[in-house]
Formats: structure tokens, C-alpha cells, sequence
């Protein structure tokens, strides 16, 4: 099996489309379909439908999804393991988009400070994709806001956000803050579940967006409000370019790390998690 097929595929099931797919792997478009016919051929069934919708996998497609994961990342841990032969141990850390740049970027920078012989592999991505990966033992541990609900997974509570909403203006009340600029960060189901309840008169906001770095951007470009951690923005709220919403509540969301109750690597796992507590804004589980 050519691993350049299987790259390919998944590539492409994460974009679903040719163009960006062939732009994200330096290739033509008639390069990537080409492979995805090499890989149909060799496995005899077809892997996308092609619809007014759009691609979507066929069941034998998601099939091959969970293989094809699996395959490259063993991949490239034997490669690491077999390669980096002056390496004192290896750890495959995971971590939700949401979480990467408010913490997770500092935590890999302080890992990798602390453990100058570890061989790292880190990846962020969503949720189910972390769990399948710890599931299939190619992750070790992954730190999300999520709590996986799974027998065979130890789950720790490790630290907490305070997410606040800020503005680019001063003295505004709620209200007003969550006018038609107010720009929605997907915090997850259980925080868009507070945020209802504490203001059920909240219009849909105009502008949804999917990582809090990108609200805050839009934030210092065109202005308005968001829901942010306050670790995030102190910079801002010293200097006045940001101002918190008086009155406006606080929401605060719990970080979770997730590895498997049965693992060779469980003391370096907790050694690298204990390295958390001691990044700004982190909180601590339970406070």
C-alpha cells in the first residue's frame, strides 16, 4: 500500500474538495484524482459520492478512514522510534483547535523546553478525532474541553478557562455589547447552553467563528465584542485596547485530559500534564 494514496485520501476527506486538497499537498488537481483512482482501483469500491451536496464519504470510505489513520500514524512513530535512535522516549500529545493557541501552544513550549530528549509528536484537532486516536492506542494523551465518556480512558480534570466578554468599547452594558458586531466563538455545547440561559434575548450573532485567535483578530480590526479567556486578553485590558462588559457574566470551562487507563507511558504522561498548571491562565481543577 502506497502511503501517499492513503495521505491523499485523507487529505482530501478533511477538505472535500479537489482544489483545496491539491494546494494543500503541493499537487495538480488532476494529480489528486489520479490518486484517488489508484486507490479505488487497489481496493475495489468507490470512496466519495459525488453529489449536489458536495463529497461525502461512502460507508466503505469511513471504513477506510479509521484504517488510514491508523496506518500513517504508526508510521510515523516507527519512524520517530527507528530514526531518532538518540531520543530518551517518545509522546504523541493531542489537543481541540479551541484550545490550541489560549493554552496548548504554551504547554508544547514548556514540554519541549523540560524534555530536551523526549521525541514529540503534537497534533490539534477535533474532538472525535482525538478520542478515535487514543482509542487506537496512537495517541497518548489529549486535552480537551470535552470529558470522553469511555471505560478504557482515564479522564483528569486538569485546569480551567474564565472566559469573559470583552469589547473594543468602554462602559457598555450587555445589551449593547451583543449588538450585530458581537462575534460568537464555539466554546462548545455546554457553554452556548449558559450563554442562552443568561441572555435569552441574545440575537444569532452576525460573525461565528471556530478558534478564539480568530475573533480576536477580528476584534482589534474591525471592533466589537466576544467571549474570550481573560488569560488571552489581560495584554489588551491593561493597555485599553480591550474593555470588559460590566456586569456580563463569567464562564468558566473545565480542561480535560484524556489517555488510556492501561499505558506504558503513563508517568510521563502526567509529568508533561503537570507542566499545565504552571501556564498563565490555566487555572487549577476544582478552584
Amino acid at each position: 500500500m502506497d502511503l501517499e494514496l492513503l495521505r491523499t485520501f485523507l487529505e482530501l476527506d478533511r477538505n472535500r474538495h479537489f482544489g483545496r486538497t491539491a494546494e494543500a499537498l503541493n499537487l495538480t488537481q488532476a494529480a489528486v484524482s489520479s490518486r484517488l483512482q489508484a486507490l479505488e482501483r487497489q481496493l475495489g469500491v468507490r470512496l466519495f459520492e459525488r453529489g449536489r451536496s458536495g463529497m461525502q464519504l461512502t460507508p466503505e470510505g469511513g471504513r477506510l478512514r479509521r484504517h488510514a489513520e491508523r496506518i500513517i500514524a504508526a508510521w510515523r512513530m516507527a519512524r520517530q522510534d527507528v530514526g531518532g535512535a538518540e531520543a530518551a522516549g517518545q509522546l504523541v500529545i493531542g489537543g481541540s483547535h479551541r484550545l490550541w493557541d489560549v493554552l496548548l501552544q504554551r504547554w508544547l513550549n514548556a514540554l519541549r523546553r523540560r524534555e530536551a530528549g523526549l521525541a514529540l509528536i503534537a497534533e490539534a484537532a477535533a474532538p472525535e478525532h482525538l478520542v478515535r486516536r487514543l482509542l487506537d492506542g496512537t495517541m497518548d494523551v489529549a486535552v480537551m474541553l470535552e470529558a470522553p465518556q469511555i471505560d478504557s480512558l482515564k479522564v483528569d480534570e486538569i485546569g480551567h478557562l474564565e472566559l469573559a466578554l470583552v469589547a473594543t468599547d468602554a462602559a457598555l452594558d450587555p445589551a449593547v455589547a451583543l449588538d450585530n458586531r458581537f462575534i460568537e466563538v464555539d466554546w462548545g455545547l455546554s457553554f452556548g447552553l449558559d450563554f442562552r440561559r443568561a441572555f435569552p434575548d441574545a440575537a444569532v450573532g452576525m460573525t461565528r467563528v471556530s478558534h478564539a485567535r480568530m475573533a480576536l483578530e477580528l476584534l482589534h480590526a474591525n471592533g466589537g465584542s466576544a467571549y474570550l479567556p481573560l488569560s488571552m486578553v489581560n495584554r489588551e485590558l491593561d493597555i485599553g485596547l480591550l474593555y470588559r462588559v460590566g456586569d456580563a457574566p463569567v464562564f468558566r470551562r473545565s480542561v480535560f485530559a484524556s489517555y488510556a487507563v492501561r499505558t506504558a507511558r503513563r508517568e510521563s504522561i502526567l509529568q508533561s500534564l503537570a507542566l499545565i498548571s504552571g501556564i498563565d491562565g490555566a487555572g487549577s481543577p476544582g478552584n
